[in-house]
């Protein structure tokens, strides 16, 4: 079982990604047709008080790295998945912290569908790097 108090140990990103790394598909064998109940969680203010916590938590940062900020778009993704029922009886393991994770949404689409190995590796950002004209 994957937990963030074991994913916090390990120092680089890379490896925190092979840890957390699932390889199937989001919802194959957890929501499938009925997407729209862990949805209707999503839009809840339990799950928007516990998100701003993990947050905060992570300080933004990709898989917890302070050195990963997320710019755009921060996904809190659940280390362990979560079913149909844990949404339906809201189990522990929806809104426990140490199932929780800030992820960026090219990580969180390697975590369930990417090649670990293959994985675009991260580029320090510099002066004018997204204003050619002035490199």
């Amino acid at each position: 079982m994957r937990t963030y108090s074991e994913l916090i140990r390990i120092p680089s990103f890379e490896e925190r990604l092979k840890y957390a790394y699932i390889g199937g598909g989001v919802a194959e064998l957890t929501f499938g047709c009925h997407r729209y109940l862990n949805q209707r969680f999503y839009e809840s203010k339990e799950w928007e008080s516990i998100r701003r916590q993990v947050i905060l938590r992570d300080d933004g940062g990709d898989l917890g790295c302070k050195d990963r900020p997320i710019f755009k778009g921060i996904i809190i993704h659940h280390l362990e998945p979560i079913t149909i029922d844990d949404i339906i009886n809201m189990t522990d393991k929806v809104i426990d912290p140490d199932n929780l994770i800030c992820v960026s949404f090219e990580t969180h689409n390697f975590i369930h569908y990417g090649i670990v190995e293959n994985r675009i590796p991260h580029k320090e950002r510099a002066p004018n790097d997204q204003c050619p004209w002035k490199l």
